[in-house]
């Protein structure tokens, strides 16, 4: 779910963070030898397999990407593009050829050498084989040449001022060309760690690579553990079972570390919390019944309500991070008389409707409140709880059996695939094709302008509500360095994390 995000994400990482409270420069108990070479990190939502290629989610590359595959391109911290594999790159005059020059003696983790046939495999395969839908963001490219081992020319069919971004998210991630075997259970790439061992539901354990290209990671062995909810998560920070909460899934639960034993650090993400509404049968095909829906909403009680008033009201699809943001929260104003007129010209009083929510804690949080909201309109949910990933990706992501739902889309600059005709949501997006294609390859100026036109135009189409922005929340152990305080990529990157 969720994908582009963009050229100058964020200002810095100063400027939209903000730290809790500070890092004691006092020892914890995390003093011994062994544990100065290891971590121990919490997440919610685990992925079903390692294979990103098949499987929609963030779960998967955000494990994967920078720690065990690399792309060409990546993501710095502000959120500009720096060299990955690639260590320089030129673009052709008519905008349509990079070249990109890839570094020497990388290797991947099979032992194989990386070459430029290695990327040519890999982006061909985007087009061919891959079933994730963000496989899109490769359809531009018309071919790609291999003039020698350390060479990729890759020609666009167009020129195009999202493509070199879109190459900093999984789509950009290099393959062996022997190792897409079995990438559902052995993920094979030149990134600076492997995967030790993958226990599905539980643990993802990741060993460093002493013979990485790069700079070697501080620590030698890491592990992602996922629980169900967020207490058990804050508690095993407590016990000492885990050293850091990668997003805390309670933000109420945060006051309760603010002592010099622990650190708390907030800063930004690109997930939209979207209320989605299934634009193409059911209920909400109708704008009307929409509408509706988005008068009856009070998005800041939402907030305050469901995530302790942590995150951030955007009115769009559209982080403030992105250049091409604009606020329109103004568009659909709370105002359930409205609402309730809505209902009742829709002719969808006391009618039903499907609302599957996937069992993450602030899907299920936001429910409660959204329900409520709406039944004080008119309008009734039938709230289905469903596994996530597993059930809510089988059932509502691709079998589209719903009416409405609420889901984190935290991929970057993904508004073209969320708002896609073939997207979950079902929007008709034939009245911004031709502003896409106009602003992807005309100027800054005209991309920028094209894209708020574009936000605009689905805001104001009701296709689905847009909650709020959602924050990034992080708790960890005092004398842990390398947190990344905004989250502008796929990546949850631990090569950065060492321990004071």
């Amino acid at each position: 779910m969720k994908t582009p995000r963009i050229m100058t994400w964020v200002a810095t990482a100063a400027a939209t963070s903000l730290l809790l409270t500070a890092c004691s420069a006092g020892a914890s108990d995390s003093g011994d030898a062994e544990q100065k070479d290891s971590m121990t990190i919490a997440f919610t939502a685990e992925p079903v397999n390692l294979d990103f290629t098949s499987t929609s989610g963030v779960a998967i590359p955000e494990a994967l990407m920078e720690n065990v595959y690399e792309s060409l391109v990546r993501l710095d911290d502000e959120g500009e593009i720096q060299p990955g594999l690639a260590e320089d790159w030129s673009l052709s005059d008519d905008r349509r050829t990079y070249t990109f020059d890839l570094r020497e003696g990388v290797k991947f983790s099979n032992g194989a050498d990386l070459t430029s046939e290695d990327v040519k495999f890999s982006y061909e395969r985007v087009q061919d084989e891959w079933k994730n839908e963000l496989k899109s963001k490769m359809d531009i490219v018309e071919s790609i040449e291999t003039p020698d081992e350390t060479t990729v020319e890759i020609e666009l069919k167009k020129p195009s001022n999202t493509w070199l971004f879109n190459l900093t998210s999984l789509v950009g991630a290099v393959f062996d060309t022997e190792g897409t075997t079995d990438l559902a259970n052995e993920a094979i790439g030149t990134g600076p760690f492997t995967i030790e061992k993958f226990t599905r539901g539980q643990s993802i354990e990741f060993a460093a690579r002493d013979d990485y290209w790069g700079e070697q990671p501080a620590l030698d062995s890491v592990e992602f553990k996922y629980f169900k909810d967020a207490v058990s998560a804050s508690n095993a920070l407590k016990s000492g079972e885990i050293d850091l909460v990668s997003n805390l899934q309670a933000p109420e639960l945060a006051g309760e570390f603010q002592s010099d034993d622990y650190q708390i650090v907030s800063g930004t993400t690109n997930g939209e919390v979207v209320l989605s509404m299934n634009n193409a049968e059911g209920i909400f095909e109708d704008k009307t019944a929409r509408e509706a829906v988005m008068h009856a909403i009070d998005r800041k009680a939402v907030l305050d309500t469901a995530w302790a008033g942590y995150g951030e009201l955007i009115g769009s699809m559209v982080p403030p991070t992105d250049p091409y943001y604009e606020d329109l929260t103004g568009v659909w104003k709370y105002d359930p008389d409205k609402a309730e007129e809505l209902v009742d010209e829709a002719g969808i009083e006391g009618e039903e409707f499907t609302f599957t929510v996937p069992n993450l804690p602030y899907a299920k949080a936001i429910s409660e409140i959204v329900s409520a909201q709406l039944e004080e309109v008119g309008l009734k949910a039938n709230i289905k709880t469903q596994e996530f990933p597993a059930v809510w990706l089988d059932k509502t992501f691709t079998e589209h059996d719903f009416d409405m739902s609420v889901i984190n889309h935290a991929e970057p600059r993904d508004i073209l695939t969320v708002f896609s005709k073939d997207y979950y949501i079902g929007y008709d997006d034939s009245k911004i094709k031709k502003i896409a294609e106009k602003a992807d390859t005309g100027t800054e100026e005209d991309y920028i302008a094209g894209m708020k036109e574009i936000a605009r135009t689905i805001t104001d189409d009701a296709a689905s509500d847009f909650l709020f922005l959602f924050p990034n929340l992080v708790l960890a152990k005092s004398d842990i360095a390398g947190i990344p305080a905004n989250r502008v990529s796929d990546a949850f990157r631990i090569a950065d994390l060492s321990w004071n």
